[in-house]
Parts: structure tokens; C-alpha cells; sequence
């Protein structure tokens, strides 16, 4: 099988759109069968030769006018639509039209004279020009036997002409038009919204070529060339400063508004805006695999990975519009079968409720409201790869944390120094970084930065042993620095709470405590999560149980697991997860990718480890833990989005079939119950995209 991505112009039915995935998910030879509504696109795979004829076959069953184009890499995945010149006119003399036979009908409602015609000549005029297209596609529907809103409005615009009710069937129309040209212009804005999504990625870049500048497409590229970056524009390609000093705005990718500075030596990112300087850069990533595509491929693939209620409003549409065409049925042949009216009086009742039960409204916005929160969160340096992530974030009630790099910097640093037999401080951190010189040892590399500037005494004889320690000669006197083994050794007490000893002549001079240091944001994330009503806290680590148990006292962590191997972690995640709600494990090494793929939501902090972002359903780009809670709050806000769309919606088309059923409700309302219940959704969907969060 094959991947494949098209694009299907002039599609602004989210019901069609529905029903055209549902049939290419179920025809033979498709396969991961995914359309994005807000940006049109179409991916798939197949095995079928040359798809494209069969996906146009089966658009054109469903909706006319629908084209199925090939997607290139390069193009824009949204395109602004033009309806309102040609559209707008045409509604607008159509709307002077109806207006005036309304007025007229006021004016001359007891006259029996010529002025009748001319209201139902304005009135039929009116209707043609707002809905000859929904006129023209309702009929092709009917005659395919495919009954869906445009066909439910020319039976009820007919059968109001037949009644006499021109005036009605003329505002009717104007009505529905009106609001699928709002409902397309509210479309358009978030999708001209979900395309500067896209904006961060350049398609040329200033190559140097013997000392020739060149533009050249960002994409043609190779790997190890030199660019230029003038001030203010944004990196094409993700590379190491070699020439010049600047600032660079990454915004964009991490959702950090403080600039960063560069210099000679400097790794930068594509996406990224430069400053004031002039940069010359050279590549480290082709243009496929930069910082600004990876990011934007996890975008756009996120819609492919649809939520549970996205999963559900497609097989509720399905269900549901079978449902109301019974209901009608019953409503039209029932009560007069019964004697309690005419039949016609039942069958106008009938088209008002199947016109205003369209589940357009839903099956739009919940998809919409999905993809608004991916995009707004991608702004924030939040990565979500789709709406079951979002979804396992918002219920979330328990987060798993790795301990180093994570909660903590990942850096050793020495933090105390305790002295025996009259050494002081700097004397057994000499020796101590003395007889560490040669010994390449995270804990080595803490000691001998803290002693960066003092005088270190001449040792010889250098030796280490693995899980010991290292030692040396000094002036006939053997110096030895290491663990606890070394205490063991010589059967001295461990005085203080440290990790690291200091032996001189088989006497204990010192002990020094080395310990990675805690992100300054850390405690701050772990208190705002507890008070967004997450349960449990836990911390997994393959430290020593003292060191775990500090760290997590420091910053409030319910729950601390240490000592524990790669496949423990495992383990201990997956009996926490057996007892909770939704999971969510946050991790930054290759080590945390099995835990990061076991839980319900994976959460990998930066764009560095390969392994742990391919693993994990969401990246923090900035590699930082203060955009954690945003995450939650945002995903939280999504969800809120989509129920109370789907209740409005339900709520208001219910409200509006009763007051049809008890002759209430005319056609106008179930219009506005309609397209107007659609217009109000979409805007309430889309306003995710500039969501601010507190």
C-alpha cells in the first residue's frame, strides 16, 4: 500500500465531507482513511492503481462539484474562497426583492387585485436567484433518491407555492442562502487561521555558493550547505551558526516570547525569526526533516488521530438522520390518518422538522473545535498529535514524571562540602578534583567545575575502578574518591547525607554531596496540576532512593518510585495506570520512550531525543515543564467546546421539531435552526484558535 494526500475543492458540506470518508473508508483497497475538513485534505492508503478516479467517482455520488486534485508538498493546504462576489450580489438583489413583496404583502394583505401577482412574480423571482444552486443540487439528489437538506427545501419551498405562501418560500430561501454563504465565511476565517499555522516554515532560502548568494527553493537544499539569514526573516532550515551574531524569536516553535542570542557555534532552528544581524548558517537538516516540517507535520497528522466524540458524531450522523426521516414520516401520515387535521397541514409540519433536524451543525463544529485546539496549543509550543491525546489530557488525574532532565535539569552540581581532621573545604575539593582529572564521570565533571580556579596539587599513579571510585598518589600518600564502596572499604560511617568521599591514607577528610539541581519551574507546574484536580502525582527514577525522595519532598510529588531499571518503569506505569482515569507520562530520553507509549498520553519535553517524540502523543517544542498545565487547561477548553456545541445544537433543533409537531414553529425558524444553529457553532469552535489562557 501506498500513502497518498489529496485535496478536495469546493467541498463545504461537513455532512458530505462525513459521508465521503465513511465510503472510501469502507470501499475495498483504502485503508487509515482520514479527511481534515478545515483544511480539505484528503489522506489515505491504497493499493488501488492510479486512486484518485475511484475517490472522484465516489465524491461525485455524494456531493456534486467536488474536485479531487493531487496535494503537492509545497501547497497551500487552504485556499480563500471567492463565493461572496458572485453569491453576495445575487443575494442581495434577491433580498431588495423579497423584502419588497414582504412589504407589499403588509401593505395590500386584503387586496384581491393585481398586486397578488406581482407579489408571487417578486417572490419567484427572489427565490430563483438566492437558490437556484440549492434548487439545481436538490433536484440531482432527488432523482438519486438521496434526501438531505437541499431536497427537504425544494419540497417545502414547492409545496409553499402550492399553498400560496409565496412571500414565505421566497424568504425561506433567502434565509437558507444566507446563512450557507455565513457558514462558508466562517469556515474560511478558520481556515485562513489554521493557515498561518504554516507560515512558519519559509519555501526559499539565500544560499552561498562561492561566495555567490543564490534564492533558491528552501526544499532543493543539501545538507552541509551555507545560508544566509538577513535580520527579520525566518530560518528556512535548521543548521549551527558559523558567521555572526544575532537574537532569534522562537515564539513560533516553542511559544517562548523572550528572544534568544546567538553567536558563532550557535544551533538554530528553522521557523525561528532572526534579529537585527546578519547570519550566515550551515545546515544540519534538509528541509524535510527541520524543526519548522517535523512541527508541521505533527499538525497536520494530527487529524488523522480523531477523538472518541469525533469518532462518535460521524456514527451518530449516520444513525441519527434515518431516525428523523421516520419521524417525519409518522408526523406527515399519522395524525390525519387519525382525524386530527388535514394531511397537508401535517406534511408543512413535517418538512419544517426534517429541515431543521440537518446535523450539519454538529458534524462540523466538533471536528473544527478538535483541530482549533491542536492549532492554538502548536502556537503555545504544545505538539498534540490528535483528539484522543487531547482527549486522554483533559481527564487526566494522574502524571507520571521521569526524574532527570525532566523534573530536574540533568546537570550534577556539587551543593556541600563537609571536612574532617583540619582539612578545609578548598583543600579536600582539591584533592578531590585532583584525582578526579582524568576520570570523564558525570559526577567527576560536577566536582571539577565546582574547583574551576583553585590550585590542584600534583597526584601520579591514577587509577579507577567502575562503581568504586578513582585514586591516586600524593606525596607517598594514596587519595581515593568515590562512592559509598569506599567507606565500606574501610569500614568508616557515611556522617552526612552525601554521595561522594574523600580518603586520605585510609582516613575520611571529606564528603561531598552532588546532586542534579530542580528546574526552577518544576515545583510551580506540580502545584498548578493538583490545583487543576489531578490526583496523584508520581516520580520514576533510576537514582538512588535518598536523592529521589529530596527531590520529590522539594517539589511536592505525591508519590516517588527510585532504583528503578528502564522495564521497571514499565511496570510501576503500567500498575499506576490500572488504578486511574487517564495517564499522562512526561519524559525526555530515549529510556522514557516505552513508559511514554504505554500511557494514555505521552508527553515529551523538547525536540531533541528522536526516540521519545516519534513515542509520545504530545511534544513541549521549548523543552520546558511550564507549558504543561496550559496543556491541560486548553485541552480541558476543547472538550467543554464540543459538548456544549452538541448540546446547543441538539437543544435548539429539539425545541424547534416540537414547536413544529404543535404548528408552531414555521419554516423560517427551522432554517435559523438549521444554518444558523451551524453559523453559531463554527464561530464558537473557532474562536479556540485565539484562545488566551490565564
Amino acid at each position: 500500500m501506498k500513502q497518498y494526500t489529496y485535496k478536495l475543492d469546493n467541498l463545504n458540506c461537513a455532512n458530505c465531507a462525513a459521508k465521503i470518508e465513511n465510503k472510501i473508508s469502507q470501499s475495498d483497497g483504502f485503508k487509515s482513511v482520514s479527511f481534515n475538513f478545515a483544511t480539505k485534505k484528503l489522506s489515505l492508503c491504497s493499493e488501488v492503481n492510479n486512486p484518485i478516479l475511484k475517490i472522484q467517482a465516489i465524491c461525485d455520488s455524494i456531493e456534486d462539484g467536488v474536485t479531487v486534485k493531487e496535494m503537492s508538498e509545497n501547497e497551500d493546504d487552504i485556499t480563500p474562497e471567492h463565493k461572496i462576489n458572485t453569491d453576495g450580489v445575487m443575494l442581495a438583489v434577491s433580498a431588495v426583492l423579497a423584502v419588497a413583496a414582504f412589504v407589499m404583502s403588509l401593505v395590500f394583505h386584503e387586496t384581491k387585485s393585481n398586486v397578488n401577482i406581482l407579489i408571487a412574480i417578486l417572490s419567484v423571482a427572489a427565490t430563483v436567484l438566492s437558490g437556484y444552486k440549492i434548487f439545481r443540487k436538490g433536484i440531482k439528489n432527488a432523482i438519486r433518491l438521496k434526501i438531505d437538506e437541499t431536497v427537504l427545501l425544494c419540497i417545502a419551498v414547492i409545496a409553499a407555492f402550492c399553498l400560496g405562501e409565496f412571500v414565505e418560500a421566497a424568504m425561506v430561501t433567502l434565509l437558507f442562502s444566507l446563512g450557507e454563504l455565513i457558514e462558508d465565511l466562517a469556515v474560511g476565517v478558520s481556515r485562513s487561521e489554521i493557515k498561518k499555522l504554516a507560515q512558519i516554515r519559509p519555501d526559499t532560502a539565500v544560499i552561498i555558493d562561492n561566495g555567490v548568494q543564490k534564492v533558491v527553493p528552501a526544499q532543493s537544499v543539501k545538507l552541509g550547505s551555507t545560508i544566509l539569514v538577513k535580520p527579520y526573516e525566518r530560518l528556512p532550515l535548521d543548521g549551527i551558526v558559523v558567521n555572526g551574531k544575532s537574537t532569534l524569536d522562537n515564539s513560533a516553535l516553542t511559544g517562548e516570547s523572550m528572544p534568544v542570542d546567538i553567536e558563532q557555534g550557535s544551533e538554530v532552528m528553522s521557523g525561528a525569526i532572526n534579529g537585527s544581524g546578519l547570519i550566515e548558517i550551515k545546515t544540519t537538516k534538509e528541509y524535510g526533516n527541520s524543526t519548522a516540517s517535523r512541527i508541521l507535520q505533527l499538525v497536520e497528522e494530527a487529524a488523522a488521530q480523531k477523538g472518541r466524540r469525533e469518532k462518535l458524531i460521524t456514527r451518530f450522523a449516520s444513525i441519527y438522520t434515518p431516525i428523523i426521516l421516520v419521524i417525519a414520516v409518522v408526523i406527515a401520515v399519522l395524525p390525519p390518518v387519525l382525524g386530527l387535521g388535514e394531511f397537508t397541514q401535517w406534511l408543512y409540519r413535517a418538512l419544517v422538522c426534517l429541515v431543521a433536524s440537518c446535523p450539519c451543525a454538529i458534524v462540523i463544529s466538533v471536528p473544527l473545535a478538535y483541530y482549533s485546539g491542536i492549532g492554538a496549543a502548536s502556537k503555545m509550543g504544545i505538539l498534540i498529535k490528535g483528539g484522543r491525546y487531547l482527549e486522554a489530557l483533559a481527564r487526566a488525574d494522574t502524571f507520571i514524571f521521569d526524574k532527570t532532565g525532566t523534573l530536574t535539569n540533568g546537570t550534577l552540581q556539587l551543593e556541600k562540602i563537609w571536612t574532617y581532621d583540619g582539612f578545609t573545604e578548598d583543600e579536600v575539593l582539591a584533592l578531590a578534583a585532583a584525582c578526579e582529572k582524568h576520570s570523564i564521570h558525570p559526577v567527576a565533571y560536577a566536582i571539577k567545575n565546582k574547583a574551576n580556579g583553585l590550585d590542584l596539587p600534583q597526584l601520579s599513579d591514577y587509577k579507577e575502578t567502575a562503581g568504586y571510585g578513582t585514586s591516586a598518589d600524593y606525596n607517598g600518600k594514596v587519595v581515593e574518591c568515590g562512592g559509598v564502596k569506599i567507606l565500606d572499604k574501610y569500614k568508616i560511617t557515611n556522617r552526612e547525607n552525601a554521595s561522594v568521599f574523600v580518603v586520605l591514607d585510609g582516613k575520611l577528610i571529606g564528603e561531598l554531596k552532588v546532586s542534579d539541581t530542580v528546574r526552577d519551574e518544576a515545583a510551580g507546574v506540580i502545584s498548578q496540576l493538583k490545583k487543576l484536580s489531578v490526583k496523584n502525582t508520581v516520580m520514576l527514577t533510576g537514582d538512588s532512593k535518598l536523592n529521589a525522595e529530596e527531590v520529590s519532598k522539594k517539589l511536592g510529588v505525591d508519590k516517588c518510585y527510585s532504583n528503578l531499571l528502564p522495564s521497571d518503569k514499565l511496570a510501576t506505569a503500567q500498575q499506576i495506570k490500572s488504578s486511574s482515569k487517564s495517564v499522562c507520562m512526561v519524559g525526555d530520553g530515549i529510556n522514557d520512550a516505552p513508559v511514554l507509549s504505554a500511557s494514555d498520553c505521552g508527553i515529551a519535553m523538547g525536540l531533541g531525543s528522536e526516540a521519545a517524540i516519534e513515542a509520545s502523543d504530545v511534544v513541549l517544542s521549548s523543552g520546558n515543564l511550564a507549558r504543561l498545565p496550559d496543556a491541560v487547561k486548553l485541552s480541558r477548553r476543547v472538550i467543554r467546546t464540543v459538548k456544549t456545541n452538541i448540546i446547543f445544537a441538539l437543544a435548539v433543533k429539539a425545541a424547534v421539531i416540537i414547536l413544529a409537531v404543535l404548528g408552531i414553529a414555521s419554516m423560517w425558524l427551522s432554517v435559523v435552526a438549521d444554518t444558523g444553529v451551524s453559523v453559531i457553532c463554527v464561530l464558537y469552535a473557532a474562536r479556540l484558535l485565539k484562545v488566551k489562557l490565564k
